[in-house]
């Protein structure tokens, strides 16, 4: 059974950055596509960015393109999203998945982590 635990939110102001961390662990995961999803409150969880398992292709949600960057370590079973210029409405719970299947990147992953919560203030 894969696990991913996410870490690395929190509460920030406009403008700054943040590395959110997903360890994981229990699977082959160096062979998934991550992504990185987030949930608003009162909105549903959308696509944030993924990676295929070799890092070479990316995919960003157009709200984030040019200022997020997603990146993985599958020697250390881990993925990152680097956060930068973060707006308010930014504001969410990240949480990180993992997807077994080569197909849409945007949609059915597999494995769901429990969330961080990052908050930006303005």
């Amino acid at each position: 059974q894969v696990q991913l635990v996410e870490s690395g939110g929190g509460l920030v102001q406009a403008g700054v950055s943040l590395r959110l961390s997903c360890a994981a662990s229990g699977g082959t995961v160096s062979r998934y596509t991550m992504g990185w999803f987030r949930q608003a409150p009162g909105k549903e969880r959308e696509f944030v960015a993924a990676i295929r398992w070799s890092g070479a292709s990316t995919n960003y949600a157009d709200s984030v393109k040019g200022r997020f960057t997603i990146s993985r370590d599958n020697a250390k079973n881990t993925v990152y999203l680097q956060m930068n210029s973060l707006k308010p409405e930014d504001t969410a719970t990240y949480y990180c998945a993992a997807k077994t299947t080569l197909s849409d990147v945007r949609v059915r992953y597999d494995y769901w982590g429990q969330g961080t919560q990052v908050t930006v203030s303005s």
